[in-house]
């Protein structure tokens, strides 16, 4: 196969770690040679909308927009329990109620802005920034609430701010799925040999992490918002599970809850729009 692939892949420590394969070439490249862009999940996903990537991680709010044009692959997806995003506030004990209240964030097409919606729709007074800057204003009082995805999780408290909800604890009650955050995705127009040759060469960098985890450390350092080990591995050990190596059933599950809700409160107009999971 001598197609050079285009992958985008996110900075966030769960993609480095399960990729360090991938990007260092210790696996099997199955005769690809990949052009990789590490870039935030936002910039992915706007740059998936126009046409970029063979294959890229994306929320998976933006893939089911896609899923006309795309097919999620088995494995690489960000998909659990105890996973979901945090709707914080710049003082604690505080509620929304959007008189004047700003609220931020991580991109438009971001699960977590999905679930922010499907949750607390009286929140209409937002602002889309990169995930990175969400925590640091809201500690300047430059907004009052913010919804923190990836290391923020962990880091929160320290930074002296208030929870108002654990939007994956939101989800899990009232579907009972894990939920589904981001996953990879193939334009729909590539070979299936391609596509198939790309999964596999996934699976394997995973596999690969997996065994090894401490190895990936030095690559996950160079993108990561926080530098402290303890606080990557704590990410890896959250959002890297069975339903990353391989999404099966529960996970196709959970992509179909995320399609119905999304139809439900508007914010999808296509009724016959569905994830597909390729070779499901």
């Amino acid at each position: 196969m001598s197609k050079k692939i285009h992958l985008g892949i996110s900075t966030c420590p769960n993609d480095t770690f399960a990729f360090h394969g991938l990007m260092t070439r210790s696996v099997d490249m199955r005769g690809l040679e990949f052009d990789i862009e590490l870039i935030d999940i936002q910039q992915l996903n706007d740059r998936l909308f126009a046409g970029e990537f063979d294959f890229a991680k994306t929320s998976f709010h933006a893939a089911l927009l896609l899923c006309k044009d795309t097919v999620v692959l088995p494995s690489g997806s960000a998909l659990g329990y105890g996973v979901g995003p945090l709707l914080l506030s710049s003082k604690p004990d505080v509620v929304p109620s959007d008189q004047g209240q700003l609220t931020l964030c991580p991109g438009q097409h971001t699960t977590a802005s999905m679930l922010n919606t499907l949750f607390y729709p009286n929140i209409t007074h937002v602002d889309h920034v990169v995930f990175s800057e969400i925590m640091p204003r809201l500690q300047r009082s430059e907004a009052n609430f913010g919804v923190c995805i990836h290391e923020g999780r962990f880091t929160w408290q320290e930074k002296g701010l208030g929870l108002v909800a654990d939007l994956g604890t939101c989800w899990e009650s009232e579907t009972g799925c894990p939920l589904p955050l981001g996953g990879i995705i193939a334009r729909r127009s590539l070979p299936a040999e391609i596509i198939a040759a790309v999964q596999a060469v996934l699976y394997d960098s995973i596999q690969f992490a997996l065994a090894d985890r401490d190895a990936a450390l030095p690559t996950m350092r160079q993108y990561a918002q926080e530098f402290d080990d303890d606080v990557l591995m704590k990410h890896v050990d959250l959002y890297v599970n069975e339903w990353t190596i391989d999404l099966g059933s529960t996970g196709q599950s959970a992509l179909d809850q995320l399609s119905e809700r999304a139809k439900s409160c508007g914010l999808l107009d296509d009724e016959n729009a569905k994830m597909e999971v390729f070779g499901g």
